[in-house]
């Protein structure tokens, strides 16, 4: 069995566990040290932490601080590594913890958070998801059952100074460009709750007022939310830091592709089985400046969709251009407008799209003036037939069941 580096108390608090962070930092200390070839367990604590709770109100949605996110178990050293390699890792296993089989789904309040849809969701919702196995259902979402394509949302390697610096600087100019923003542009550095790890006086102070929150993806990796992530897959990180410096949290039992709902997977506490290897300066060799990966070969096998289109006209009619971001909306809304039909609420069916491993392309970007992106909702995972038919849709009765929603307070 591969040695656990890293184990996390659910019943204590992240913020007491130095080998946990939530900022990104050039001078957190490594919390332990491999070798290249070595295979080891990481075990993670949900990304708020354990603040979301398994119970029937959206409250802790509503009022939960996301400055303190996301908390991630490292970084993990590797010996020799050094800027400029690439490291390569490779998932071997991915799982929840046996003391915590089950996950949450939730849409963040307008007013903290919001989302992909924040304008048509404005109100905290949350949807609990059991873990049985290879598959979920949920007490909130009736209906619907699928296997989990389980992956770390967030993986990725400490920034250089520079590579810091440079994040800090164009998030902070593009804060500035709409400073009253809800939600805002981009989350700068805030120093009152991070969490630096073994770092400690001085020197944490100093960082904690530097430290690049991890909300967005950035060149290291980080917060990608890739559900093909998964058991199975390698992924190659550029190097900038001497011993690279790797972390890995916010694990997902199921998502869909752009995890749309924000909090928009199935989010759980777990564990995560890797391996690491060194490619000496293979970011010059392959002209690497992202990660790239190879996905896993086990996936859920739904072969038979239902696809839904979006061009970059928005919901009010405006003509964008090129949009690939207001199509996949568009696609996303029409997808929520057809499964009210089957007597979704809108809640249900926008958690369903966030949490079942739906596929996300675009499929056009030089028809001027309308991108078309496309969502592929698999119809295997419904207990009932979702597909067009002249009879016209079965509604379903679901006896009054729909997800927790909390009222924003003043």
């Amino acid at each position: 069995m591969a040695e656990t580096l890293i184990k996390v108390d659910l019943n204590q608090s992240p913020y007491e566990n130095e080998n946990v962070h939530n900022r990104w930092h050039p001078d957190i200390p490594m919390a332990c040290w491999v070798k290249p070839g070595d295979d080891f367990v990481l075990e993670t604590y949900d990304w708020t932490g354990g603040f979301i709770k398994n119970n029937d109100s959206a409250d802790d949605v509503r009022d939960i601080d996301l400055s303190i996110v996301h908390f991630l178990s490292g970084p993990v050293g590797v010996q020799g590594a050094e800027p400029g390699d690439l490291l390569v890792v490779d998932l071997l296993d991915i799982g929840a913890k046996p003391d915590s089989l089950w996950g949450f789904n939730g849409f963040f309040s307008k007013k903290n958070g919001g989302g992909f849809l924040t304008d048509h969701f404005p109100l905290a919702q949350k949807s609990i998801w059991d873990i049985q196995g290879l598959f979920t259902a949920s007490r909130h979402v009736p209906g619907v059952r699928y296997a989990g394509l389980i992956h770390p949302g967030l993986i990725g390697c400490l920034p250089d100074p520079k590579l810091l610096a440079a994040w800090n600087e164009r998030e902070v100019g593009l804060i500035e460009t709409d400073p009253q923003r809800v939600p805002p542009l981009a989350n700068p550095p805030f120093a009152a709750t991070a969490h630096m790890g073994k770092l400690a006086g001085g020197a944490k102070s100093k960082a904690a007022a530097e430290g690049a929150r991890t909300v967005p993806p950035r060149e290291h990796g980080g917060n990608c939310d890739i559900k093909d992530l998964s058991r199975g897959s390698k992924i190659f990180f550029p190097v900038y830091v001497k011993g690279a410096g790797l972390s890995v949290g916010d694990l997902h039992f199921s998502q869909g592709d752009g995890e749309i709902t924000f909090c928009g997977a199935i989010e759980m506490a777990g564990w995560v089985h890797m391996r690491v290897q060194l490619i000496k300066g293979g970011m010059a060799t392959y002209g690497i400046k992202n990660p790239i990966f190879k996905p896993s070969p086990i996936t859920p096998t739904y072969n038979d969709y239902l696809i839904f289109e979006g061009i970059s006209v928005d919901e009010h009619g405006k003509q964008h251009y090129l949009d690939v971001n207001v199509a996949y909306r568009q696609a996303c809304l029409n997808a929520i407008e057809y499964l009210g039909k089957f007597g979704y609420s809108r809640a249900q069916a926008y958690s369903i799209l966030g949490t079942a491993p739906v596929q996300g392309h675009i499929s056009g970007v030089v028809d001027i003036p309308n991108s078309c992106a496309t969502l592929w909702l698999p119809t295997q995972i419904f207990d009932f037939d979702v597909n067009p038919s002249s009879a016209g849709p079965a509604k379903q009765d679901f006896a009054g069941i729909d997800m927790p929603v909390s009222q924003d307070v003043a």
